[in-house]
């Protein structure tokens, strides 16, 4: 039955046109999800290479991931494993300083509905500060900085990111301690669930 509702799910999500007037090149949902996916990776909407791909990270932010996360590329793929659902399912275009924000409709739309099929034992990586945003609520008063360097109060639901973009690096550099703490533990705490989830 639940192999059945997560067809029909993403049946639903691939026609999907509620925001089809605010994307100035189309409608293209892109997003995974399994029944046994026990990580899920809620990151900002797809770029323009994914878009015209329709494969979820295939990007130099996707290669940094899974540099962080110590998922191979095959694995971060495999929908029986790991969950992809951006905060808009859809490229958004570019503005003046980049990309546009995700649109707020596709959240609020379809989150819910994927979260409840898949596994209630689950880590959540919110990437960037539109996922935070959205499931992190009562730390709003909270820099993305503040968020990531203090992870481990969100644990074992949550693990807050930032965004593996080009424009991280210099973030990186001057928060060596991310390099240093976080992503050794972020590696760990995927490595288990994974590990928990095959047994």
């Amino acid at each position: 039955m639940i192999a059945e509702e997560i067809t029909d799910l993403r049946a639903e999500i691939a026609a999907c046109q509620i925001c089809a007037a605010h994307l100035p090149h189309g409608v293209r949902p892109v997003m995974q999800f399994g029944a046994t996916a026990s990580i899920v990776i809620i990151g900002q909407a797809p770029g323009a290479r994914v878009h015209a791909s329709g494969i979820p990270w295939d990007d130099a932010s996707g290669a940094r991931l899974c540099d962080w996360t110590g998922l191979v590329r095959s694995d971060l793929l495999d929908s029986s494993k790991v969950a992809l659902l951006p905060m808009g399912f859809c490229y958004p275009g570019t503005g003046k300083s980049g990309d546009l924000p995700p649109r707020p409709e596709c959240a609020p739309q379809w989150h819910e509905r994927v979260l409840k099929v898949l596994p209630d034992d689950r880590l959540i990586l919110l990437v960037g500060s539109y996922a935070q945003a959205r499931y992190l609520k009562d730390e709003v008063s909270l820099s993305l900085t503040e968020r990531v360097q203090s992870f481990s109060d969100y644990l074992p639901s949550y693990f807050p990111l930032p965004h593996p973009s080009w424009r991280t690096t210099g973030w990186m550099k001057k928060n060596p301690w991310f390099e240093s703490n976080v992503v050794p533990a972020l590696r760990g705490a995927v490595g288990a669930r994974l590990s928990r989830a095959t047994d």
